[in-house]
């Protein structure tokens, strides 16, 4: 027996032996792990596994020892807390675990996992007054006025949240008297536009500019200067050879639509001017840019995606989500679904044949470099780091068909993207990336096009973006 161990009690000496022994079991493992509070090891050890790895009686002990390092960081490292509360919930969905990971995910801009583990919580443990007022809080925050009454209205009355929910409920209940009244005017808005298109499809954007003077309806410039009007849906435009502007009136006064608009061009004008010099490449057909306010956007589009879409390209049209102020991140989606019209346009029209993680990834790394950087900020690619450490990244071909905003981390998804992207524009510019992207547009596979420009396949590029983050 060393010195070191003299004189301990048989106690203290069989938990030191405890202690260095190699766990035997996951459940033995997990614990042990958060008893040296030691989290990143703790994380790394289950964050690849599924739950049917671990034996049924001990999956609960390795989500307790995960929630307790997603309680212990919350503050200090909401990242790391996030994704340990996410491992938690995997091995057991139990309040505590769903709590944690709701607020970590609050804290590193997750919301829409923040509102699904709340609303989980909500459903299986309705006792529980925190999962309502939360839940009901953070709908508060994203103007769904409605969908916070019902989740304030679930708290139980004898929970000790009951006074605090109530208080808020009277605020959640004027402002849906508000919203019902936008939203009445909204729909006005929508049949006027239908009873003036009744009898012919509507078509949001014209492939061609249109003389001013020439055709009928609203009319675009030639030339790069402004031209406004009012269009015969009653939304507000101005355009020119580059742009559509549309938004709707808002009883803004002559004075405050001459500055909005003024404000929006000089917006879109940079972000043409910055794709241009980033890609080489802009897109030449005019393209629409509607610009809605929340309640509009939420109106149009649902309650959901308003809280989760900044802004969205479809229908050959640019639409932002909560343009009523120009913030620095409204301009980082313009120049981001500004970056998905050009594709479109460059694959013909059909930009939707591109891999999702090739179209939102290009667009994603502009914006990256539009604010300034070439990698998603630190949380986020610190977070990233540990999971490409853990082999857990988002593969490539697991990103190709559906939107990013519905894989489990969306925010990891789309930066895990870029990062792709990225990688082959300092391989080969962006002359040859933009040339594969022709190809893929036009019907070609995605490895094989890879394969002749990279020599690289979704696979290898997946340990690329690996080793970059490492």
């Amino acid at each position: 027996m060393s010195g070191d161990t003299q004189g301990m009690s048989p106690a203290a000496l069989l938990s030191a032996l405890l202690l260095t022994a190699a766990p035997s079991s996951p459940g033995q493992k997990a614990k042990s792990l958060a008893a040296s509070r030691a989290w990143e090891e703790l994380y790394l050890a289950f964050s690849a596994g599924e739950a049917s790895d671990v034996p049924t009686p001990q999956r609960g002990t390795v989500a307790t020892a995960l929630q307790k390092g997603c309680e212990a960081l919350k503050d200090e490292d909401p990242v790391m807390a996030y994704s340990l509360g996410e491992r938690a919930t995997v091995y057991e969905e139990s309040a505590g675990a769903l709590r944690c990971l709701a607020r970590a995910a609050r804290k590193t801009d997750q919301r829409a996992t923040a509102e699904a583990a709340l609303r989980k919580g909500l459903a299986q443990y309705p006792k529980d007054g925190a999962f309502g007022l939360e839940l009901g809080r953070l709908l508060m925050e994203e103007q769904d006025a409605a969908g916070a009454v019902a989740a304030l209205e679930k708290v139980p009355a004898k929970s000790k949240e009951a006074a605090e929910a109530k208080r808020l409920l009277v605020q959640a209940r004027a402002k849906t008297t508000e919203e019902t009244a936008a939203r009445r005017e909204a729909e006005r808005l929508e049949l006027r536009m239908n009873g003036a298109t009744s009898g012919r499809p509507t078509v949001m954007v014209e492939t061609q500019p249109t003389v001013a003077g020439q055709g009928r309806g609203s009319t675009r410039s030639a030339s790069l200067n402004y031209e406004s009007g009012t269009g015969a849906d009653g939304m507000r435009t101005r355009s020119n050879s580059r742009f559509v502007i549309r938004y709707f009136n808002n009883d803004r006064d002559f004075g405050q639509r001459a500055e909005y608009e003024g404000r929006i061009v000089a917006a879109l004008d940079e972000a043409y001017d910055f794709t241009r010099s980033m890609l080489g490449e802009v897109r030449h057909a005019p393209v629409d840019i509607i610009l809605y306010t929340l309640a509009e956007f939420q109106t149009h589009f649902g309650a959901a995606r308003a809280r989760t879409v900044a802004g969205l390209y479809s229908d050959n049209a640019i639409r932002i989500n909560d343009a009523a102020e120009l913030t620095p991140q409204t301009k980082a989606t313009l120049v981001h679904e500004y970056v998905h019209a050009a594709l479109d346009e460059l694959c013909g029209g059909y930009g939707n044949n591109l891999p999702v993680w090739l179209n939102e990834g290009l667009a994603e790394y502009v914006e990256w470099r539009y604010m300034g950087g070439e990698d998603p900020e630190r949380s986020v690619r610190n977070y990233m780091a540990r999971a490409a450490k853990a082999n857990s990244l988002p593969k490539l071909a697991q990103m190709e068909g559906s939107s990013l905003i519905m894989q489990r981390n969306p925010t990891v998804a789309y930066a895990t993207s870029a990062v792709a992207v990225r990688e082959l524009v300092k391989r080969g510019g962006t002359g040859r990336f933009l040339t594969m992207v022709r190809e893929v547009g036009q019907g070609r596979p995605i490895d094989e096009a890879l394969t002749e420009h990279y020599g690289k396949t979704r696979a290898s590029l997946d340990e690329d973006v690996r080793a970059a983050l490492q």
